[in-house]
């Protein structure tokens, strides 16, 4: 399996992934995106820059998505002051995490990963500077929040997920939840 090392004399985070890996994660990453970017939550676009710097027209009510709800949480219990939060908030949030996506996507494809990957065996070897390891930990946590939420997980319970025969699709999904977390913990030692 893949993960994180701190390469000595460079400094640098270091990571190999093969093709199919580097490929799951580019898939995941742009899933994200597309989750974060297709809600009506997404701040309206403005015409006039100023407008649009100043402009505070967020949403004001709790994502309809669970995985959005769960990404997104409600800051207070009081409704309007959670509705004023979301609104000010929210939006530049979204901004955030779909960036964070994209780096991963495009730092996989900056270290050669094709657009398609087809039935080409490539090595992906993935150089990151602290600022980018940070962005792509930070990513690894809302990937896990959005597969956690899919599944239902609560509390890992382990003897349900082995008894989960092979071929049943949460076996595999839970299968990349613990794989986003060994990566995540791998780059967490890296960076320490």
């Amino acid at each position: 399996m893949s993960g994180f090392t701190r390469h000595r004399r460079s400094g640098l985070i270091i990571a190999t992934f093969s093709g199919f890996e580097a490929d799951l994660m580019r898939s995941l990453a742009s899933q994200l995106v597309e989750l974060l970017r297709n809600e009506a939550a997404v701040p309206h676009e403005h015409a006039d820059p100023l407008e649009a710097m100043l402009s505070f027209d967020g949403p004001t009510t709790e994502p309809e998505d669970p995985v959005l709800a769960r990404l997104f949480p409600t800051a207070y219990a009081d409704e309007e002051a959670a509705a004023e939060f979301r609104r000010f908030t929210e939006g530049s949030l979204r901004d955030g995490k779909a960036a964070g996506a994209a780096t991963i996507i495009d730092t996989l494809e900056e270290a050669g990963l094709p657009p398609e990957l087809g039935e080409q065996k490539v090595v992906i070897d993935v150089e990151l500077d602290e600022p980018t390891a940070l962005t792509w930990l930070k990513t690894f946590t809302d990937l896990r929040l959005a597969l956690a939420t899919r599944l239902e997980i609560e509390q890992d319970d382990e003897a349900f997920w082995r008894a989960l025969p092979d071929d049943d699709p949460r076996s595999q999904a839970h299968d990349i939840y613990e794989w986003i977390g060994a990566l995540q913990e791998t780059l967490v030692d890296a960076l320490h």
